[in-house]
């Protein structure tokens, strides 16, 4: 499928706003960085009433896991990255520490579906997030929970700085 058939499938709901991912490794990232129309298209967005990251999720035909139906890896990717996201807009920078998934019900190739993530908490440098996918009738597919880890500003430069040395 056509990346001019997939982007009008993942155009906002009413109350969503502009939002743009952080970009540390030349623009690109595991679920959102590949330009391959028959993987994942997914746009991320802001939930104007709570701040949370929503988003439309297209799984393509190279998301295959059980036939005709999407990975449970590309399910995990899209919730981790979308409950990253949610962490760093609420200003905290991290990296993943612990992730759950839950898969309610298979995904179908060729599904649009409907993410939410937030951060719920913080303790000491712990960061604990929640995810949601669902499908166009509100039917719950998939949830997520994270616990992402705090990293000094400093120490996480560091990171990336190594990160775009080795290519």
């Amino acid at each position: 499928m056509s990346d001019k058939l997939i982007k009008p499938a993942l155009e906002p709901d009413p109350g969503w706003g502009e939002f743009t991912l952080p970009r540390f490794a030349d623009g690109n990232t595991f679920v959102t960085g590949d330009a391959d129309a028959d993987r994942l298209g997914v746009e991320y967005y802001i939930r104007e009433t709570d701040q949370a990251v929503v988003g439309k999720v297209w799984f393509g035909p190279k998301t295959q896991g059980p036939p005709g139906h999407a990975h449970g890896g590309s399910v995990a990717a899209v919730l981790d990255e979308a409950m990253g996201a949610a962490v760093w807009l609420a200003g905290h920078a991290v990296l993943a520490g612990t992730l759950t998934c839950r898969f309610r019900k298979p995904i179908p190739l060729g599904t649009v579906a409907t993410l939410a993530a937030w951060k719920e908490s913080k303790d000491g440098r712990k960061v604990f997030a929640r995810s949601t996918l669902h499908d166009a009738g509100g039917l719950l597919l998939s949830e997520g929970e994270g616990i992402y880890i705090e990293i000094p500003p400093d120490r996480f430069r560091e990171f990336v700085d190594k990160m775009r040395e080795s290519g």
